[in-house]
């Protein structure tokens, strides 16, 4: 481990409100390394660059803790649920529960192969009550062991916030929190997504806006709250989310 990535993430975590152990900086890049090995066999991301990486996958992911109280509540609270849709790579599931071990993680993608990547990532890193689990989104929506069963549902995936939400919002029970981190400005697009997310049962409470660290990078967190239970017709069956945008 370098010393640039132990001091920037010791410094940032700080400044984020939280400290990080020493098993756990060594696990933040433990996990750093096998997505760089990964990486060479399979597509997990285009930023493999140590600092990189740090700033715009961890710390990024890290970030969550910006959201306040109620999901500090959620991240330290082993009985709360939390389900990370269209993981990937396990940003930001993965960072989220190494940095708050407490937490409650599901690992949610459509590529099996990627999440037989993140079992392994858990076997070596020793994480308990984290699990990954396979489907579309469109179908798990449906399903009643995991509809409306989530306190907390994170996303980095890269879909409009329509798209995003109508995967999203029915996993959450009434009260919880859907958080989406957005690159850019995110005005507009959440302008264009207001009905959808009222439809499905959610309203926007807060956007949060910071840049990551030593960059001119804009990022947004989306604060939105499940006011509603989600209508039965929600999600639509699989592929009408992304090919037809609620409006």
């Amino acid at each position: 481990m370098t010393d640039n990535f132990k001091n920037n993430i010791v410094k940032e975590s700080k400044e984020l409100g939280f400290s990080l152990s020493e098993d756990q900086i060594n696990k933040l890049y433990v996990y750093y390394s096998m997505v760089v090995e990964k990486n060479k066999v399979m597509n997990l991301t285009a930023i493999t660059d140590e600092n990189d990486f740090l700033v715009k996958h961890i710390i990024d992911s890290m970030a969550v803790i910006k959201a306040g109280d109620n999901i500090k509540n959620i991240l330290y609270d082993s009985k709360k649920r939390i389900i990370d849709v269209g993981t990937g790579a396990g940003m930001p599931g993965i960072i989220i529960k190494i940095c708050f071990p407490d937490s409650n993680i599901v690992l949610f993608d459509s590529l099996k192969k990627r999440l037989n990547f993140l079992d392994e990532v858990i076997s070596e890193l020793s994480l308990k009550n984290i699990y990954t689990l396979h489907g579309r989104a469109e179908d798990i929506g449906r399903d009643n062991k995991y509809r409306e069963c989530f306190d907390l549902v994170v996303s980095r995936a890269v879909a409009n916030m329509s798209t995003l939400s109508e995967y999203c919002i029915p996993l959450l029970k009434k009260s919880g929190i859907f958080l989406p981190y957005k690159s850019g400005d995110i005005d507009t697009e959440l302008k264009e997504s207001e009905k959808a997310i009222k439809i499905l049962g959610g309203t926007c409470r807060e956007v949060i806006k910071y840049n990551l660290p030593e960059t001119d990078m804009k990022r947004s967190l989306l604060i939105i709250e499940k006011s509603v239970n989600t209508p039965k017709a929600y999600p639509r069956r699989a592929g009408i989310p992304a090919k037809e945008p609620l409006k």
